[in-house]
């Protein structure tokens, strides 16, 4: 029994030695296959023509980016004022470069290296598909900006007002994919430009003002047209710089139901109306008070 034993064992110990012995007999000989040479040869060729790319791709993407920043440099010499338009245009076209040949430069080192780039490319574009889908509103906002920018509907600074959506303020900031408006109490909104349909821009021309200050017409119409038009004279002087064309005595207009009064009439920098329309309408009614002259408070009725 003991024999058998010691048999079987040694039997079974042969056998994993036999197992391991043929194991690494099938190593060495996949080793001994291999053409090291060829692997070398290719791996330096591979290594060498990576290098180049890299190298040739770094000096494209350097000589196109200062081709860029010259271009606009150019453009920004030639402009007088606001160059806030150039600048997006300019970091777009920047981006849209570097992507673009990020993109080759990736497909140069794969196909290199010997990875199936079609195959790749066929499921990205797959993927881009289905990623386009649900960016569909982002892309809307990319295009709109764009031509937002290109046209120069806005800058920043303008007073403007978004028809659809009911909003007004001022711009602070317009970009690719949205715009962001201060109003007047201060409430910052920020629009996508998707959003945007039909916008007025109160900031390209100068704007009217209208002011009516009530009189009684008996009490002396003559002394009261000289009287507002001394304030207008001292008031004109003082804000020069802000109205373009008058103020201007328009006369007396009807406002109905025996009511009258006299108008004048100015155009004045946009953002300056509210602020003026106030100052010669106080001054109007204190130089007639001054004077005697009554200025009716009664509700007009209409």
């Amino acid at each position: 029994m003991l024999f058998l034993a010691i048999q079987t064992t040694d039997s079974t110990g042969l056998d994993v030695v036999d197992q391991a012995t043929e194991k690494l007999s099938a190593w060495q000989r996949y080793w001994q296959s291999i053409d090291w040479d060829t692997v070398f040869s290719t791996f330096i060729q591979k290594g060498i023509t990576l290098i180049i790319i890299l190298v040739l791709f770094g000096i494209i993407k350097k000589a196109g980016n200062f081709l860029i920043t010259r271009s606009f440099e150019r453009q920004k010499r030639k402009v007088a004022g606001n160059t806030t338009r150039i600048e997006t245009i300019h970091t777009l076209s920047a981006n849209i470069f570097s992507y673009t040949l990020f993109f080759f430069f990736l497909y140069s080192v794969l196909d290199t290296i010997g990875i199936p780039v079609g195959s790749l490319l066929a499921g990205a574009g797959i993927a881009g598909i289905a990623i386009g889908l649900g960016a569909q509103g982002f892309m809307n906002d990319i295009i709109t900006g764009f031509f937002i920018i290109l046209e120069q509907q806005i800058d920043v600074g303008d007073y403007i007002k978004l028809v659809n959506l009911q909003i007004e303020g001022t711009v602070t900031s317009v970009g690719i994919r949205m715009v962001q408006l201060k109003a007047a109490d201060g409430t910052v909104h920020f629009i996508p430009n998707r959003n945007i349909t039909t916008i007025s821009n109160l900031s390209r021309a100068h704007m009217q003002v209208l002011i009516d200050v009530r009189i009684q017409p008996n009490e002396g119409y003559e002394e009261i047209n000289q009287l507002i038009q001394t304030v207008n004279n001292r008031l004109g002087e003082n804000y020069k710089k802000d109205i373009f064309d008058g103020p201007n005595l328009f006369g007396m207009v009807d406002l109905g139901n025996g009511n009258f009064a006299i108008r004048t009439v100015m155009y004045v920098t946009n953002g300056k109306q509210l602020l003026l329309k106030e100052e010669f309408l106080a001054a109007y009614v204190k130089e007639l008070t001054e004077h005697g002259f009554t200025i009716p408070n009664n509700p007009i009725k209409i």
